[in-house]
């Protein structure tokens, strides 16, 4: 566990310290493109923080590949230089794609280019753990074929949901804990070393993860751009196929297929859990894709319809929206990895249930105006106190004050407002936010806390 925090820690400090050189590089090369329809921000924002991203699962792997228990994951499997090489693929077109914004079909290609060559060095599925039947072998183009669609599909649903600052990171960084902690204990409990890649690339990519996010949260002072989104898509996918096609789960337990579906790990459950971790993404991701047939678009075409536009529509806040992915992720991640520990408790199903519930009343929290007693509104937001209502005629107390100071009623004073009621209202000029058309969070200068 030591060696893993420790790769973890490297990777997050390498993409941390690198994200603010990259950001002034992005700055200087122009990777600023103009506000578009769908977005959400209101001044232009570097991209190319898949740079530092890059780099930091170098780094990862390079602090791997010298620690004592870690060195025997690059000896006894060739999977780490398989994700390094396809890894290094889709970096480069997404820094092509952030810089001049290529076609989407070759971005397409590209994706199916870079599982291939994955899969060439082999880091494949090789057979599947079926409900009721048991292990099935695949045939090299049936795990060929299962495992370039499990990358793109993984690939595009991480970069339909990088709509928000700080919510891609996130989404994944919480997905990645969950399955670094799934992956761990088949590898470290009962002992099979197959699942010693998977742990590997999860702890380093929640090390990717957490050294952007600080440059990440709104307001982001640089976005990972389709070079950051599709790395840890690419990444959250190596590590599914890992451990889907390369542990076999009769080995789980040695014994009968009765036995293993009544362990505490259920023998679907190596098949569900990379599901989850990617449920939400997916979900978008195939509302996106119906919703733009429908309307016969090309599947590729941006709107504004994803999941966290729709929060936004609603009336959630920006950072409010961001925190509620972030729950239903976690819900669905972790809910499944506690069901894989102890399949058989109903408290499990309840808090999972309950917490549901809780997320649901978050979700039209906007619907309604709750308002607090009165004698509870000094503790409150003001968005929660009752408005007073003033009648018209009620007179102003400071004028009044100063009337009955200076000995004079208010029928004496001019215009019965001590003199101040002919005054016209002083009329300011709102200043505009941002440096010369520049994000004030990506301006060399002080990081501007507008809202965005």
């Amino acid at each position: 566990m030591r060696e893993y925090l420790l790769t973890l820690c490297v990777t997050a400090a390498v993409t941390y310290l690198l994200t603010g050189p990259v950001r002034k590089f992005a700055i200087a090369a122009g990777a600023m493109p103009e506000i578009r329809a769908r977005d959400v921000h209101r001044e232009p924002t570097p991209r190319l923080g898949g740079i530092a991203m890059f780099f930091g699962l170098c780094a990862g792997l390079l602090v791997a590949d010298h620690l004592t228990n870690l060195n025997q994951v690059f000896e006894k499997s060739n999977e780490p230089r398989a994700l390094l090489s396809g890894a290094a693929v889709i970096w480069l077109i997404g820094v092509l794609d952030d810089k001049f914004e290529i076609d989407a079909l070759i971005k397409l290609g590209a994706q199916m280019i870079a599982a291939g060559v994955m899969v060439m060095q082999g880091l494949t599925i090789l057979w599947l753990p079926i409900p009721s039947v048991g292990t099935v072998a695949l045939t090299q183009w049936q795990g060929t074929l299962l495992t370039v669609a499990l990358v793109v599909i993984t690939i595009n649903a991480v970069n339909f949901v990088d709509g928000l600052d700080g919510l891609a990171a996130g989404m994944v960084c919480i997905a990645a804990a969950a399955f670094f902690m799934y992956a761990y204990r088949i590898w470290y409990s009962y002992g099979i070393e197959a699942a010693a890649p998977a742990t590997l690339f999860a702890a380093i990519l929640m090390g990717m993860c957490v050294g952007f996010l600080p440059h990440n949260m709104h307001p982001a002072r640089i976005f990972m751009g389709d070079s950051g989104s599709m790395l840890i898509g690419l990444v959250l996918a190596a590590g599914a196929i890992s451990i889907t096609g390369q542990v076999d789960p009769d080995n789980l337990f040695g014994g009968s297929e009765r036995s293993t579906v009544h362990g505490m790990v259920p023998i679907y459950i190596p098949l569900l859990m990379p599901l989850t971790i990617i449920a939400i993404p997916a979900a978008d991701l195939i509302l996106a894709i119906v919703r733009r047939t429908w309307r016969g678009q090309s599947p590729f075409a941006a709107d504004r319809g994803h999941l966290h536009h729709r929060l936004l529509e609603v009336g959630h806040s920006h950072s409010r929206a961001v925190l509620i992915m972030y729950f239903w992720s976690a819900l669905i991640a972790f809910g499944a990895l506690a069901y894989s520990v102890n399949s058989a408790s109903m408290w499990i199903v309840l808090g999972v249930v309950l917490l549901s519930a809780i997320g649901l009343l978050l979700l039209l929290l906007p619907r309604f105006t709750p308002r607090a007693p009165r004698w509870a509104e000094s503790f409150v937001p003001p968005r929660y106190r009752r408005r007073k209502v003033l009648p018209e005629s009620a007179p102003n107390p400071a004028t009044e004050s100063e009337s009955g100071a200076s000995g004079e009623s208010e029928e004496d004073s001019p215009g019965g407002s001590g003199g101040v009621q002919d005054e016209e209202p002083e009329h300011r000029t709102p200043v505009v936010v941002g440096v010369s058309g520049v994000n004030g969070a990506t301006a060399v200068g002080p990081r501007s806390r507008s809202a965005r």
